[in-house]
């Protein structure tokens, strides 16, 4: 099993932007690693405290396949200059590939996260 990152911003906390948003980072994650569905142990959504119109699983959840797929949303805690209206992800997930050969995905602002990664 392996940890699968992903994360994205917002522009306006309303339910279809947050729900959106979302469905745009899970889908790059799983098509950039080839994930089926059904690989998936577990899902793990966070949100800073400005997110509040929507629970990012539920935008998950209308994905196909998450029928199944046991989500969980959570409170990213309150750090004085972090990153404002911010989706992040975590995928638990069965795949051959290494550590190093995972693509973790950063969309929009979130991009700014993890610098690192944009020449991989």
């Amino acid at each position: 099993m392996r940890g699968l990152r992903g994360a994205t911003t917002v522009e306006e906390n309303t339910a279809e932007a947050i729900w959106a948003a979302t469905q745009e980072v899970v889908r790059e994650m799983l098509l950039q690693n080839d994930i089926d569905t059904e690989d998936i142990g577990a899902a793990i959504f966070s949100a800073t405290e400005d997110i509040t119109a929507a629970f990012p699983a539920s935008g998950a959840r209308k994905l196909p396949g998450f029928d199944m797929v046991p989500l969980f949303d959570t409170r990213q805690i309150a750090v004085e200059g972090a990153m404002e209206r911010c989706i992040r992800v975590l995928l638990l997930v069965d795949t051959p590939l290494k550590q190093r050969d995972i693509k973790h995905v950063f969309l929009g602002r979130a991009a700014n996260l993890r610098p690192d990664l944009k020449d991989k």
